[in-house]
């Protein structure tokens, strides 16, 4: 698959991609530079907004606001007019665990996992649903780094992983009751696939993994089978999320050398490939 560089911004570490097929965007967030950008595919229109505190991830709203995480708890933002309102938290985390990777369910609640930020990480956070009405209540817990949020299309598994161990997990998932059950591993990385950074869902229920280290994106089949790995331009793509005929995938250049950014001076930006399938639904968040 031919990719493209489509926005060169050299985020300190791109994120959370989103979809917003309503306004036509993709929506992503760099997370310690505390700003969402918008990207137009349609024109290449450009915008961005800044943020109270550090940014890992966000959903769609229905009334077309955000769900934020931010470092210890949750919030709405207007694209429209700046305004920032509480939701919920702080959350009782530890000390040394932040939010990271969230999406929206398709029990319309935002879920968000934490990472910890300690050297070596430690299997400390937890898996979040935040409810419209402000409720956190923890579904999961013991992970190190929480990520690759994603739902099957008929709502029925959701798709996780922790990417310090490198698994990818599976849950049944029931909208409406907002549960999580039969919590089970589907798929153990190699270093030859990465570390499971973010994760997207396609309309045949495949999940595609960001292999992060190894420079690529991986398509798993719904039991964790590994149907197909595609190579990316720069060595550590984070999430990658479709965006009717194509996929869009952020990147992040933190951490990485001088040496590395030189050879790779596009880390951090936002690429774009064709997309051989649909995407699955983009759930919203009942504000």
């Amino acid at each position: 698959m031919t990719v493209e560089l489509v926005w060169d911004l050299r985020c300190a570490t791109g994120e959370s991609c989103v979809w917003d097929a309503a306004r036509g965007q993709v929506l992503f967030t760099d997370i310690p530079a505390r700003v969402i950008h918008a990207f137009t595919p349609d024109g290449g229109a450009r915008r961005s907004w800044p943020m109270p505190d550090i940014v890992p991830s966000f959903g769609l709203c229905r009334s077309g606001r955000l769900v934020a995480a931010l470092r210890d708890r949750v919030v709405l933002f207007d694209r429209d007019s700046g305004a920032v309102t509480p939701l919920a938290g702080p959350l009782d985390q530890p000390a040394s665990v932040r939010l990271n990777d969230g999406k929206v369910g398709p029990d319309g609640c935002f879920w968000v996992g934490g990472i910890d930020e300690g050297s070596p990480r430690r299997p400390l956070a937890a898996l979040w649903r935040i409810t419209p009405d402000g409720r956190a209540e923890r579904r999961a817990e013991g992970y190190a780094n929480s990520n690759g949020l994603a739902w099957s299309p008929d709502g029925a598994t959701m798709f996780h992983t922790d990417t310090t161990p490198g698994v990818i997990e599976a849950f049944d998932f029931d909208a409406a009751a907002g549960t999580i059950a039969n919590r089970r591993v589907i798929a153990t990385l190699s270093a030859e696939e990465g570390r499971p950074d973010g994760g997207a869902t396609d309309a045949d229920g495949c999940y595609w993994s960001a292999g992060n280290s190894a420079a690529c994106l991986n398509r798993f089949s719904p039991t964790g089978k590994l149907l197909e790995k595609v190579a990316l331009p720069v060595p550590a793509p984070t999430m990658p999320c479709f965006a009717g005929a194509a996929i869009f995938v952020t990147s992040l250049r933190a951490g990485r050398d001088a040496a590395t950014l030189a050879r790779y001076p596009t880390m951090g930006g936002l690429f774009r490939l064709d997309a051989p399938v649909a995407g699955a639904p983009v759930a919203l968040f009942v504000d």
